[in-house]
């Protein structure tokens, strides 16, 4: 069987897949201390399950529009009314099966052959995949750990041509928790505008945020001018701990929003009914249960920038949100590892440390970044130590 040529050309998630080698030792009984998925360790809070049970028994277990229920966009409407003084309308929102599919629907709608998208490094693994998807071109913006991994303005001016379609934005950011500030993101809208360039911000981790600065949304920015050429994408997943339950927004200009429904009519019908009525009570429901998710992980930063900063030779930027620290381990590269191993790349590095000491990290290649390796702290203090204290035995730390 033929397959075609950009089927052949994919890669499978790394974050997946290193999420499934970890599964496989724990699967020979094997304790595995897996710090892979981007995902919280949190049951999804009561009151939203309690709205899936309620909405199954009411019947909403049928089609719905392809775009989602009315009373779920004017709820997103709502969400950037009270958080940003921002108003939208329902038909500039679609929702969608989670943020990556959201994703996928702006890129399609947007780009095609020769179109180049411009893409921070280091980034998110499936961002570059859903261009090539696209057939469109990822062009990679190389930042620093000394920059915080923060794109400037310059960078952005000059990775722009005349084929440039679409800037990929993700603050705060996976993988490394970078976030910027509104002075920075006021910099990137500013030469969007200048040079007529589409910003697609990828905002799912908003809500997760350690730094005093509050969250601010790319449409906010110039007084709001730069809403007409930004695509805002978030969702459930990170904040309500949902991510199985699948559930994702866009809110672009109306005429973008048509031309994705017409999209995901084609590809999916509509996103999960019972899931639509969990996201309409997370969003409308009580809020308190995100502040304290948001403190429990404020907590386990913390405690695991502690460690990491003190093991000799690692060195990261500090994360300002989201759930992962992203530490460069290149010092220990050619040097005995564990028993003695020697690696040479963060692939390698992964792969000795998940085989010599069960722990389940995922390598910086497949985000841009070589030399690093990103942790999810979304996971409790006890297996955060144990696992910790195995990476310091692994790196031989005296």
């Amino acid at each position: 069987m033929k397959l075609s040529a950009v089927v052949q050309s994919l890669k499978p998630s790394a974050t997946i897949a290193a999420a499934a080698q970890a599964k496989a030792l724990k699967s020979q009984g094997i304790t595995v201390y897996d710090f892979t998925l981007g995902e919280p360790d949190f049951n999804t809070p009561e009151h939203i399950q309690a709205a899936a049970i309620a909405a199954m028994k009411a019947g909403h277990t049928h089609y719905t529009p392809s775009g989602g229920i009315p009373e779920l966009k004017k709820a997103v409407c709502s969400l950037y009314e009270r958080d940003y003084g921002l108003k939208f309308q329902p038909n500039q929102v679609l929702i969608s099966n989670g943020a990556k599919h959201s994703l996928h629907n702006v890129i399609t709608s947007l780009c095609g052959a020769g179109d180049e998208v411009i893409i921070p490094a280091p980034y998110w693994v499936s961002y570059s995949a859903l261009v090539e998807l696209a057939g469109a071109i990822p062009v990679i913006v190389e930042t620093s750990e000394a920059d915080g991994f923060r794109m400037s303005a310059q960078q952005f001016d000059s990775a722009i041509t005349s084929r440039t379609r679409l800037l990929l934005l993700n603050s705060p950011s996976n993988p490394t928790g970078a976030t910027y500030s509104r002075e920075q993101l006021e910099g990137l809208a500013e030469v969007a505008r200048r040079r007529d360039v589409l910003v697609c911000s990828d905002e799912i981790y908003e809500k997760l945020l350690y730094t005093n600065e509050p969250a601010h949304c790319f449409a906010v920015l110039l007084g709001g001018a730069a809403a007409e050429r930004t695509i805002i994408v978030s969702g459930v997943s990170k904040a309500y701990a949902m991510t199985g339950w699948r559930i994702g927004w866009t809110i672009a200009p109306a005429v973008l929003t048509s031309a994705m429904d017409n999209l995901q009519s084609q590809e999916t019908s509509n996103p999960c009914s019972i899931s639509q009525y969990a996201s309409l009570a997370a969003l409308t429901g009580p809020q308190d249960c995100v502040e304290a998710m948001r403190m429990e992980f404020a907590r386990r930063r913390e405690y695991v920038l502690g460690r990491l900063h003190a093991m000799r030779g690692v060195t990261l930027a500090d994360p300002g949100g989201a759930f992962y620290a992203f530490f460069n381990v290149s010092h220990y590269f050619s040097r005995p590892l564990g028993k003695g191993t020697k690696v040479s790349n963060a692939t390698e590095f992964c792969a000795a440390l998940l085989e010599e000491s069960h722990v389940a990290l995922v390598s910086g290649d497949a985000f841009g970044a070589p030399g690093y390796v990103r942790l999810s702290f979304a996971s409790d203090l006890d297996n955060l130590r144990m696992g910790l204290d195995r990476i310091e035995k692994f790196l031989n730390v005296d």
